[in-house]
């Protein structure tokens, strides 16, 4: 894609009086070679991987290799249609499908990395559960899926989307940015509208570590995943009540590059720091390589 700053995509998306998502389906179809219809077909099947997982992980055996996690996601859907949640329903929902996708994850389910398999739930929780509440199509979800993809490309150029390299604010942190953005066009917000829900959700998530207990993407991992789902709603929402990220999204993801660079190893997916090496993540450290 040519352009690698938002402040270009939401000033291409002014002037075109085009959304995001269109610009980024143009963008591929020019390198790619490949026809409009195949490539949203493409999209289109991602995006149907994206609503199994959602399913699957409320309705089948989510538990995880290593016993630490499962059934999360069923407790929290089970929770909201019994309670008053006191995010609100919409927001709860968001949150068990999240935390679904990543179960599945967790359990060696089929799932699309977005960016990353650490931040798989995000934006199918946000987006499945969106389409729900709104009675979207599902040509309308994977346009979103585009924009989102747009938002990543711009990050992954600039800054991590890795945890090894940026800490979970690279991929928990990208993800939440990419769902914000994309949450944004759905609803007909503008261009600019969309790239200040990134800075926002960026913002939230800056210096946020990578301490996976055990060496899994499991524990803090799904979790975060729930979180990061109800973050990119409000951030989409503030964006759309015309919130301004201050400083701007491009120098928000310049700082966690720099904040992620600046981040020492032991809290960069190596397990060696951060509740990873807290008495209970040690403790459950050692259960599993006595298992093994």
């Amino acid at each position: 894609m040519k352009y690698r700053f938002l402040h270009e995509l939401a000033a291409a998306g002014q002037q075109q009086a085009k959304p995001i998502s269109q610009i980024m389906l143009e963008e591929e179809i020019a390198e790619s070679g490949q026809t409009e219809e195949h490539i949203f077909r493409q999209m289109a099947d991602y995006y149907q991987v994206m609503k199994e997982a959602v399913h699957k992980g409320l309705t089948a055996n989510t538990q995880s290799k290593s016993g630490l996690t499962g059934g999360d996601a069923k407790r929290v859907q089970s929770f909201t249609a019994n309670n008053a949640p006191s995010s609100g329903e919409p927001a709860s929902r968001a949150m068990a499908y999240a935390l679904a996708v990543s179960e599945v994850n967790a359990s060696m389910g089929r799932i699309i990395a977005t960016p990353t398999a650490g931040s798989c739930g995000i934006i199918p929780g946000v987006f499945v559960s969106a389409q729900e509440r709104f009675g979207w199509s599902d040509e309308h979800m994977v346009r979103g899926l585009f924009c989102a993809g747009a938002i990543g490309y711009v990050i992954a150029n600039n800054s991590f989307i890795s945890g090894a390299e940026g800490g979970c604010q690279a991929e928990v942190g990208s993800a939440i940015g990419m769902a914000a953005g994309a949450m944004v066009e759905l609803r007909g917000g503008t261009t600019d509208q969309a790239v200040h829900a990134v800075g926002l959700a960026l913002k939230n998530s800056l210096g946020l570590i990578c301490d996976p207990v055990g060496g899994l993407v499991e524990i803090p991992c799904i979790v975060r995943n729930g979180f990061g789902a109800v973050t990119a709603l409000a951030a989409a929402d503030m964006a759309m009540a015309g919130v301004r990220s201050i400083i701007p999204s491009d120098e928000v993801i310049n700082v966690m590059l720099e904040v992620g660079s600046a981040m020492p190893s032991k809290h960069r997916e190596t397990a060696q720091g951060g509740l990873a090496q807290t008495p209970t993540g040690r403790k459950i450290m050692e259960n599993l390589k006595k298992r093994k």
